[in-house]
Parts: structure tokens; sequence; C-alpha cells
């Protein structure tokens, strides 16, 4: 398992048992010394569990980014019931670094495998990562994302794009 990956799957398991935050491990990988947006997904049964990330850096270090960010997925994402003892077993971990987002003028900047998307109207901002199963169009990818934020299909939206370095 990836160091980023274990220290997820660790974080979530010392919270959901004990209540306590993981540690930042002592010696940081060269991975977890930088600063960027993170996103940790959790999936039980290959569905979807819990995934909450940032959009840019909101700590000092991406390893922070992974502890903040693997507690909120497993008791703060408001589609799912926070993850109990007894599921522990059952889950799959994945974390996303993202690269910093940069604004593109039309959709045909997009690719849903290979970008993630973020549509922004006014300080409503969606965001989709890149190469989930089942979205397989950059307007699906659109929608969804623009969905999440609130975002109708009539209004105006400025589009950016990012990648990411998925670990598994």
């Amino acid at each position: 398992m990836h160091p980023l990956v274990n220290l997820a799957k660790e974080t979530v398991e010392k919270f959901v048992l004990s209540g306590e935050a993981a540690q930042i491990p002592e010696d940081l990988s060269s991975e977890m010394k930088g600063r960027a947006g993170v996103f940790v997904s959790i999936k039980k049964n290959g569905e979807l569990r819990g995934c909450i990330g940032t959009f840019s850096p909101c700590t000092k270090n991406v390893a922070c980014e992974i502890i903040q960010n693997a507690i909120s997925a497993a008791t703060q994402d408001p589609r799912f019931p926070p993850v109990s003892p007894k599921e522990l077993i059952e889950l799959e971990y994945s974390v996303d670094v993202l690269t910093e987002p940069e604004i593109i003028a039309s959709k045909k900047e997009l690719d849903p495998k290979k970008y993630g998307v973020i549509v922004k109207s006014g300080e409503r901002r969606g965001l989709l990562l890149p190469d989930l199963e089942g979205v397989d169009t950059v307007d699906e990818q659109i929608g969804i994302a623009a969905m999440k934020a609130g975002i109708y299909p009539s209004e105006e939206v400025e589009l950016y794009r990012f990648e990411v370095k998925r670990y598994k």
C-alpha cells in the first residue's frame, strides 16, 4: 500500500475507533512534504462510501491534507452516515493529489479521463475528479460538477481543469 493511502487508512481507523486524529508521520515522504489540494475517497464493496477533499492546499502539507480529509470523508460526507467500526475491515482507500487548477476558455479543453473539472459561478464551485467510472463525456462531467455546486445549466460558468496523481 502506498504511504499516502496508508496514512488515509490509519487516520480513518484511529479516528473511528478512538475519536483521535492520526499524528503526522515523522519521516515524511517527498509526496507528503509538498502543498496541494487532496481528495480522499473511501469505497466499500466497490461503491463510494465517502469522498471529501480540498480544491487547493488548506494546510501546511499534503500529509495534513490527507489526515483532515480522511476524517471528513469518513464522518462528514453528507451523502453517507459516518463510518462505523464494524465497516473498517471492508473499506478501500484512494488519495488524489491535485495539480493547480487552470482556467480554460471552453469545454473543448477538457477530457474526463485526463482532467478533473471545477465549475464556478459567483461563489459557488463544484469539482469532479477525472477518470471516474460512469462519467464518459465532458458534458456529463460538467453537469455533475455544476449540480454539486447548485449551479443551473442556464447559468454562465467559468471552467477550470486540473490533473491528479491517484494513489490506491
